[in-house]
C-alpha cells in the first residue's frame, strides 16, 4: 500500500515551492488525495521525481501577445508616429496587426482599403519579422516604401515587432514610380488617380530624419518590453495563487 506525505514533506524532499507542489498535482506528475482541508501525496510519485523517471521543473505561462498592454501600447504608438511623422504599428509573428495603425499616409490608407492590398501589407511586415538581425533595418516594401521593425521580446521570445515607416529616401524616378503606380493600382483594384496623388503626399525623409526613427523606434519598443514582462510576471503571480487557491479550497 502506498504510503503518503503532506504537501510540506513534498516542498522540502522536492526541494520547491508549495506552487509548484499543487502544478504538479495538477498535470499527473504528483497523485495525491484529500483528507479534510489538506492534501497527502504518493510517496511513490515523489520518488519517481527523485530519481528522474518524471521532470520536476514546472514552466511559467508561455510568453505570447496576451501579455501586450494593448490598451497602453496604442497611445504611445499614436504619439511617437506623430512625433516622428510617418507610420507605427504593432504586429504579431505573422504579421497581423494587434493594434490600430497610427498616423497612416492616404497611398497606404487605399492600399489596405483593398483586401487583397491589405494581405500584401501584411505579407511585407513578416517578411520584416524574418529578418535575422536584432537592429531595425530600413528596406523597402511591396509598394516601394520605406519601413523597418524593432522587435518586442519579453523572457527572450519574441512576441512581436513595432514596425514604422510610410516614407520614401528619396523623390522616386518618375517613369518607374508611374508604372510602379499602375501596376498597383490594377493589381488592387484601386483608381489609378487617387493612387497617384496619394503617393506624391508621401514624405521624403532625410538620411538623418531617417536615424533618428532608427532610434526611436529601438527606444518605444524596448518600452513595450518592459511593461509587457511587468505584466508577465504579474499573471504568473496570480496564475500560482489561483493554482494554490484551487487545492487549499
Amino acid at each position: 500500500m502506498d504510503a503518503y506525505l503532506t504537501a510540506k514533506q513534498v516542498e522540502d524532499l522536492l526541494n520547491v515551492d508549495r506552487t509548484t507542489v499543487y502544478r504538479m498535482l495538477k498535470d499527473g506528475r504528483l497523485a495525491g488525495v484529500k483528507i479534510g482541508q489538506h492534501w497527502r501525496f504518493s510517496t511513490h510519485k515523489v520518488e519517481e521525481l527523485l530519481s528522474g523517471a518524471a521532470p520536476l521543473i514546472s514552466k511559467e505561462i508561455p510568453v505570447s501577445v496576451e501579455v501586450l498592454p494593448l490598451h497602453c501600447m496604442q497611445p504611445v504608438q499614436d504619439v511617437f508616429a506623430e512625433i516622428a511623422r510617418i507610420g507605427a504599428v504593432t504586429t504579431d509573428q505573422e504579421g497581423q496587426p494587434l493594434t490600430k495603425i497610427s498616423n497612416s499616409c492616404d497611398f497606404c490608407k487605399l492600399l489596405l482599403g483593398s483586401a487583397t492590398g491589405r494581405q500584401a501589407c501584411h505579407e511585407s511586415w513578416q517578411n520584416l519579422v524574418k529578418q535575422k538581425d536584432t537592429a531595425p533595418e530600413f528596406t523597402s516594401c511591396h509598394a516601394g516604401l520605406q519601413y523597418a521593425r524593432a522587435r518586442i521580446e519579453v523572457n527572450g521570445e519574441l512576441i512581436a515587432i513595432l514596425v514604422a515607416g510610410q516614407f520614401y529616401i528619396q523623390d522616386p524616378e518618375a517613369e518607374e514610380q508611374q508604372e510602379r503606380l499602375r501596376v498597383l493600382a490594377e493589381k488592387y483594384r484601386i483608381d489609378l488617380d487617387l493612387l497617384t496623388r496619394a503617393a506624391s503626399q508621401v514624405s521624403v525623409l532625410d538620411a538623418r530624419h531617417v536615424s533618428q526613427i532608427s532610434g526611436w523606434l529601438e527606444r518605444v519598443a524596448q518600452t513595450f518590453e518592459q511593461i509587457s514582462a511587468e505584466r508577465a510576471d504579474l499573471m504568473n503571480r496570480l496564475k500560482k495563487i489561483s493554482v494554490i487557491t484551487e487545492f487549499e479550497s
